[in-house]
C-alpha cells in the first residue's frame, strides 16, 4: 500500500514538474496559436451561421466531420478550453518559483571574486602608479550604479564584485505575467462581453440598445443574458459614400445622433459622424459602421383599393457594383378569411441595380451609386409560409412553398423609379424609390482597457528583457610584489546572457580602471585622475 501511494505521489509530482516547466508553457502557447487557426480559416457558427451553412453545402462530406470535432465553434470547444486552462496553470506554476528565486538573487551579495580571473571570458591586467586605496576608490566611482560588494581576500588583496542587469529578469517576469493578464482579459471579454449586428434605415430611423430583440443577430458572452445591456440610442439621419470613377468606394460616412446617460432622461441628442475605423464610444459600448446597402420602396395597391407600402433592405451580392437581391413581402389588408388571406399574400423578389446595365433584358449593375436605379422583379402570389412557425430569411422566400405550388410567379418585369406592374387580378406593384441602410455593429467588452494595458506591458517587458544584459565584473587590487608604490589591477568580466555588446562595455570599463586605451596604450584614466586629485 505504501509503495503504491509513493508511486502515485511520485507520478503526480513529476507530472506537476513537467506541466510547470517553461518548456511546457511554450509548447502550450504554440498549441494555443495552432488551435486558433481553424477559427480564422473556417467560418464560425457564432459569428456567421450563414457561411457555415454554405460550407456544409459546398463540402457535404468534410463539414460533418469538422462539426463533430468543434471546428465551427473553435473558441467554445472543450479542447480549446483545455489548452487555455493548461496554459494558465503552466505559466503560473513556473512563474511563481522564478519570482521567489529572483527575489533571493536580489537580496544575495554578488558572488566572490574567482581565484583565477584570467580564465574569465573577459580579462585585463595592468600595473598602475597609484596606491591600492586610490584604485579601489576609483573603481567604486566607475562602478556607480552597479550592485557591488568589497571584500578582503586571504592573500591581503582587495577585490570588488559587481553585478548589473537584474531588470532583465524583471522584464521577463513582467512579460509572462502580462501574458497571463492578457489571456484573462480576453477570457473575461468572452464571459462578460457581447456583440450584435443591426440594420438601420438612414432616414432618421432609430436603434436603442434596450434588449436583444432589437438586434438582427446577437452574440452574448457566457455571463450575459441580454437583460442588462448598457442603455443608449442611435438615430441614423443620412448616409454618404464617395466613389472614384472606377466605382471604388473611398469614403463611408453616416450622420448620427446619439443619447446615453442623462441624455435619455432629458431627450437630448448629440451629433456624431460615424466612419469606418472611427467608432462611436458611448455608455461603455462601441458602435461600428460595418456595411451599407439599398432598400427599394414598393407600394402594392390591392383590388379593393387598399394600399400597403414597405421599405425592406435588400442584400448586396456584388460589393463592387452593389447589385442586390431581396424579397419584400405583403399581407393583403381587410381579408378576414384566413385561408383566403394566405392564398393572396404577395412577395416582390428579384435584383436591384443602383445603375442599370442591360445585357439584352438581363439586368445588372454598372456602378455602385444611384445613377439609374432599376429593379428586375418577380412578383409571387400565394402562401408565403409566414404563419408556418418556421423562421425564414428576410432576403428570400420559402422555396418549399414554390416547389409545392402554393406560391406562384404571376409577373416578371424591369421597373425604374415611378413605374409599376399590373397583375391579372388588378393588383399593382409600384416602384416608389430607394433608401439607404447601414449595418451597425455594437460591441461591449468591459476588459478592453485591461487587454490594451497588458498588451503594452507585454511589449515593455519583452523589450526590457531583450535590451538589458545581465553581466558581472570583478576587480582585484594588490600591491606590486617588487615595488610597493605601484599597484597591480586585474579586471575580469562575465556576461550572463548570450547577447553581444558586453565585450565593448568591458573594454571601456577595463581601460578606465587600468589607465590604458582600448588598444592597451597609456591614457589618463579614472584611476590616474583620482590619484592626481588627491595629490593636489
Amino acid at each position: 500500500m505504501r509503495s503504491q501511494l509513493a508511486t502515485a505521489l511520485a507520478f503526480l509530482r513529476n507530472t506537476w514538474r513537467g506541466l510547470t516547466s517553461m518548456r511546457t508553457a511554450l509548447v502550450l502557447l504554440f498549441l494555443l496559436a495552432l488551435a486558433a487557426l481553424p477559427g480564422a480559416l473556417i467560418p464560425q457558427r457564432s459569428l456567421n451561421p450563414g457561411e457555415v451553412d454554405k460550407y456544409f453545402r459546398e463540402y457535404p462530406n468534410l463539414a460533418p466531420v469538422l462539426d463533430k470535432i468543434g471546428a465551427f465553434e473553435v473558441f467554445g470547444s472543450v479542447w480549446f478550453a483545455s489548452i487555455y486552462v493548461l496554459l494558465f496553470i503552466s505559466l503560473i506554476g513556473c512563474l511563481l518559483p522564478r519570482c521567489w528565486q529572483h527575489y533571493k538573487a536580489l537580496r544575495a551579495e554578488p558572488v566572490r571574486t574567482p581565484r583565477n580571473l584570467a580564465r574569465m571570458p573577459h580579462h585585463a591586467e595592468a600595473t598602475v602608479d597609484s596606491s591600492v586605496d586610490e584604485v579601489v576608490a576609483a573603481a567604486h566611482r566607475r562602478l556607480k550604479g552597479w550592485r557591488k560588494v568589497e571584500r578582503e581576500e586571504d592573500d591581503g588583496s582587495r577585490s570588488i564584485s559587481a553585478e548589473r542587469g537584474f531588470l532583465r529578469e524583471v522584464g521577463n517576469l513582467v512579460f509572462h505575467f502580462a501574458l497571463i493578464g492578457l489571456l484573462i482579459g480576453v477570457a473575461g471579454g468572452k464571459f462578460y462581453g457581447y456583440e450584435g449586428q443591426v440594420i438601420v434605415m438612414a432616414d432618421g430611423s432609430e436603434f436603442c440598445n434596450a434588449g436583444t430583440y432589437n438586434y438582427d443577430s446577437f452574440r452574448a458572452g457566457l455571463r450575459v443574458d441580454g437583460t442588462q445591456l448598457d442603455p443608449f440610442c442611435v438615430r441614423v439621419n443620412d448616409y454618404h459614400t464617395r466613389y472614384l470613377p472606377t466605382g471604388q468606394a473611398v469614403d463611408f460616412r453616416a450622420d448620427l445622433q446619439y443619447q446615453s446617460g442623462d441624455d435619455l432622461q432629458n431627450d437630448a441628442w448629440r451629433p456624431y459622424l460615424l466612419q469606418v475605423n472611427h467608432p462611436l464610444r458611448t455608455a461603455g459600448d462601441r458602435v461600428y459602421l460595418t456595411g451599407n446597402g439599398y432598400a427599394p420602396k414598393f407600394t402594392v395597391t390591392f383590388p379593393n383599393g387598399q394600399r400597403r407600402t414597405q421599405v425592406v433592405q435588400w442584400q448586396p451580392v456584388d460589393p463592387t457594383t452593389m447589385l442586390s437581391q431581396g424579397a419584400t413581402k405583403f399581407d393583403p389588408p381587410g381579408v378576414q378569411d384566413e385561408r383566403q388571406r394566405r392564398q393572396n399574400q404577395i412577395a416582390v423578389t428579384g435584383l436591384f441595380a443602383p445603375t442599370a446595365n442591360y445585357s439584352g433584358t438581363l439586368l445588372s449593375s454598372g456602378f455602385p451609386d444611384l445613377l439609374d436605379p432599376t429593379v428586375a422583379v418577380d412578383v409571387l402570389r400565394g402562401d408565403l409560409g409566414l404563419d408556418s412557425g418556421r423562421g425564414q430569411s428576410i432576403f428570400s422566400v420559402d422555396q418549399s412553398m414554390v416547389a409545392n405550388g402554393r406560391l406562384k410567379r404571376v409577373a416578371r418585369q424591369n421597373l425604374r423609379v415611378g413605374q409599376e406592374v399590373r397583375l391579372d387580378d388588378g393588383t399593382t406593384v409600384h416602384f416608389d424609390g430607394v433608401q439607404r441602410w447601414v449595418n451597425l455593429q455594437i460591441s461591449h467588452d468591459p476588459f478592453e482597457a485591461w487587454v490594451l494595458f497588458f498588451a503594452i506591458t507585454i511589449v515593455f517587458g519583452i523589450g526590457t528583457s531583450l535590451i538589458i544584459k545581465r553581466r558581472r565584473v570583478w576587480v582585484r587590487v594588490r600591491r606590486h610584489p617588487e615595488d610597493s608604490a605601484r599597484t597591480v589591477v586585474e579586471v575580469g568580466g562575465l556576461a550572463r546572457t548570450d547577447q553581444a555588446g558586453y565585450g565593448e562595455e568591458f573594454t571601456r570599463l577595463a581601460a578606465d580602471l587600468l589607465g590604458t586605451q582600448d588598444d592597451g596604450s597609456p591614457q589618463s584614466s579614472a584611476v590616474a585622475a583620482g590619484a592626481r586629485g588627491r595629490k593636489n
